[in-house]
């Protein structure tokens, strides 16, 4: 067993001098902010300011396959990359962020729509800090859902929670694997350019 396969490396990563090794995280790092701060962009510049109604429920649930599109496409794509792990936290860091702000304008939306949803009025920071309090199960409570439909809400978060935690982390680890396995050449085999 090579040194990359005990440490679970990128094969192509580790074999590139420093400097070129160094600008390629440099720019999955600056990708990963950058993709990150445009999530956060989005959710703070879009209008929240109508009603909840059936348009609002279909964009929720055309949202949440968007969400698992994404996934499958960024699945994909780590299996297709040269630098499967770096591909991998490139795509868990947008994952997360842009469900934690799905559910968080679900949340600001409901309360635009009735203060009572969650005892106060709800900010979209306060919509983000309870949506990203729920996912990773803290659960301060200073903020609370009190209606029925927050609670329903809620529980849908909860439940995807665990699909999000569970599933797609594992898919995202296998998909590191076989990306690593594709760039990775075997005995008698020419290695795959970069």
């Amino acid at each position: 067993m090579t040194r990359d396969e005990k440490a679970g490396g990128d094969h192509l990563l580790d074999s590139l001098p420093k400097r070129q090794r160094r600008r390629i995280i440099a720019g999955a790092v600056l990708r990963t902010v950058g993709t990150t701060a445009l999530v956060v962009a989005i959710y703070f510049l879009l209008p929240l300011d109508h009603s909840i109604g059936f348009g609002t429920v279909l964009r929720f649930v055309l949202g949440v396959l968007a969400l698992f599109a994404v996934i499958g496409w960024q699945v994909w794509r780590i299996t297709r990359s040269d630098y499967p792990t770096l591909r991998a936290v490139e795509a868990l860091a947008f994952i997360i962020p842009l469900y934690v702000l799905l559910f968080a304008t679900v949340y600001f939306l409901m309360n635009h729509a009735n203060e009572a949803t969650f005892g106060s009025p709800v900010s979209r920071i306060d919509a983000m800090y309870y949506s990203a309090t729920v996912f990773t199960t803290v659960g301060f409570g200073d903020i609370t859902a009190k209606t029925e439909a927050a609670r329903v809400i809620v529980t849908i978060q909860m439940m995807l929670d665990l699909v999000i935690i569970g599933l797609v982390v594992r898919l995202v680890v296998n998909a590191v694997k076989v990306g690593q396995r594709r760039s990775r050449p075997t005995p008698g085999q020419p290695s795959i350019s970069t």
